[in-house]
């Protein structure tokens, strides 16, 4: 049982983009969860009106549900969630910034771009094409598109778990919100 509370926030601080929400869940699942992601966006340009409302859905529906955990590696004690992700791009590396919500430093990952590149264009390509069809084509074609649009978010998301393994735990769902946020850094990046 889940109930979001009415305090989900959005600040800024320098140009980093934060977002929160308090989500009452039961104790075992609340603590493999993100309670928070911060996007570090200050050497990004601004994001066209379609960019910013990818960014807000994916984030919204992020801190709704999702599922995040950090394995046990070597002899290390993992911490306890729920955790807070910081997400940005340094030196041509996407980096997730993972402490808990004490603040605490639980983890920080650095993923080669590379293997996204690809799909992040794919991705951005077919998004166009959605943006333009929603405005001028009628809704049979709009599906067709969106289908494709679907599929490509998959195979993302499917990237994004492989490059994640041994490091986070993340299901499907969280994948796909997650790689669009890494869309939208990679966009300006």
């Amino acid at each position: 049982m889940r109930r979001k509370c009415d305090r989900g926030n959005r600040w800024t601080k320098r140009g980093v983009v934060r977002y929160s929400c308090c989500i009452a869940k039961t104790q075992e699942t609340d603590m493999s969860r993100i309670s928070h992601i911060q996007i570090d966006d200050r050497n990004l340009p601004p994001p066209t009106p379609e960019i910013d409302q990818e960014r807000k859905v994916a984030i919204f529906d992020l801190l709704e549900e999702n599922s995040f955990s950090l394995p046990k590696r070597d002899d290390r004690v993992v911490p306890d969630g729920p955790f807070s992700v910081d997400l940005s791009i340094r030196e041509k590396r996407l980096v997730f910034d993972v402490t808990s919500e004490g603040g605490d430093k639980a983890a920080e990952f650095h993923l080669s771009l590379s293997p996204f590149r690809q799909v992040v264009k794919d991705y951005w390509a077919i998004c166009e094409s959605y943006f333009d069809a929603v405005k001028n084509l009628p809704p049979s074609q709009i599906e067709t598109i969106d289908m494709a649009r679907r599929g490509i978010h998959n195979e993302g998301a499917r990237v994004l778990q492989e490059r994640l393994e041994g490091k986070a735990e993340i299901d499907t769902d969280t994948a796909r919100r997650l790689f669009t946020l890494i869309c939208v850094l990679h966009f300006g990046g």
